[in-house]
């Protein structure tokens, strides 16, 4: 694991330096580092590592910090594979720390079983504000997954737990399984989650990958546009679906004239951020592409994974659209994918 630097209190502006590998004495192989600050003002890092030299199964360290890049006390092992869905592939693991305090309780959320099967999942390790981190007896291990396949989403993990721009939600970001079995096939998701009364984080379950959620509260509004509204030439056809946007989607882009053609309306000129809802079921889990032209300008091609028919992902781009009447023509490119809708908003 290494650290850079950047003193601008915005790590967008400025530059980053390089201060050099984080380790503790031992060296051991070690990723996933995640440093938070406690109340108190203490740093710790803490990380997914190695016993030994050979990998055997992941372990959760922890360690004092005495500045952002510097370790500056022995590991302490807080958590090992030790439940049937931590257990369940060769190396076990234990991965993805992120730590989240609430009132007085820590919680650890962490990542386990093989990110590459659809039993990855989180779990949940815990202490009191007040207790001694750094010893291994101040932490406890809940014996159940609190977040795990379910819904169409399969294999849920490596996560990271933030607010809405207002910061009036909660929410969780984690990575899934774009289809069952797909392994490290992935795409991101996010979703709202709540607190129990012992403030945990309560997750729930994945939301189902073709149930619509609300923007997060404070987040800019999209304005969206339906691939069933969008003009359509040479062979292309909307088709019924229920897993889709408005229940429709557009199919049949199957040959290299075939066109599907939005027109957007911009409020004024600026660059704007396309996400774009589509699928690829294509013949031997084969990558598709997409051509894309802005006001008939320059086409440029977007990739869209596998996933399969009607299991839904997202590409998304930005590109610079002018103040009224814009057009977005999609083109075939490699192999085949659908188009279910667009959704636009000015970038930040």
């Amino acid at each position: 694991m290494f650290v850079i630097e950047n003193t601008n209190s915005n790590p967008f502006n400025g530059s980053f330096t390089f201060k050099g590998q984080i380790t503790d004495s031992t060296n051991k192989w070690a990723i996933d580092g995640t440093a938070f600050q406690h109340p108190a003002g203490q740093l710790y890092l803490i990380w997914s590592g190695w016993e030994g030299d050979v990998n055997v199964r992941q372990i959760l360290y922890i360690a004092k910090l005495s500045n952002p890049w510097t370790v500056s006390s022995q590991r302490v092992e807080i958590a090992r594979p030790i439940y049937h869905w931590e257990t369940n592939t060769n190396p076990t693991v234990n991965e993805g720390p992120e730590v989240t305090i609430h009132n007085n309780v820590i919680s650890l959320v962490y990542s386990a079983s093989g990110s590459w099967t659809n039993t990855y999942c989180l779990g949940l390790v815990t202490a009191n504000i007040d207790a001694d981190l750094l010893n291994p007896s101040s932490w406890y291990k809940h014996p159940n997954p609190i977040f795990q396949s379910a819904n169409n989403v399969f294999g849920p993990g490596h996560h990271s737990l933030t607010t809405s721009p207002d910061g009036k939600e909660d929410w969780i970001v984690y990575h899934s399984a774009r289809f069952s079995g797909a392994g490290w096939t992935r795409q991101v998701r996010t979703q709202k989650f709540t607190w129990n009364a012992d403030s945990t984080p309560n997750l729930g379950a994945p939301v189902n990958r073709d149930t619509p959620i609300q923007i997060p509260s404070g987040d800019q509004a999209r304005v969206r546009y339906e691939a069933e509204d969008a003009r359509i030439f040479n062979n292309p056809r909307v088709v019924s679906d229920p897993t889709a946007s408005n229940q429709h989607k557009v199919g049949y882009i199957d040959y290299p004239n075939s066109l599907v053609i939005f027109t957007i309306e911009c409020p004024t000129n600026g660059t704007y951020v396309i996400v774009i809802r589509n699928d690829n079921g294509s013949d031997g889990s084969a990558q598709a592409t997409h051509w894309i032209s802005i006001n008939n300008g320059t086409a440029f091609q977007i990739p869209i994974v596998f996933s399969g028919w009607e299991s839904w992902g997202a590409t998304m781009f930005r590109t610079s659209l002018m103040q009224g009447v814009n057009t977005l023509t999609f083109k075939k490119g490699d192999n085949f994918a659908e188009l279910d809708e667009i959704d636009i908003f000015l970038d930040a």
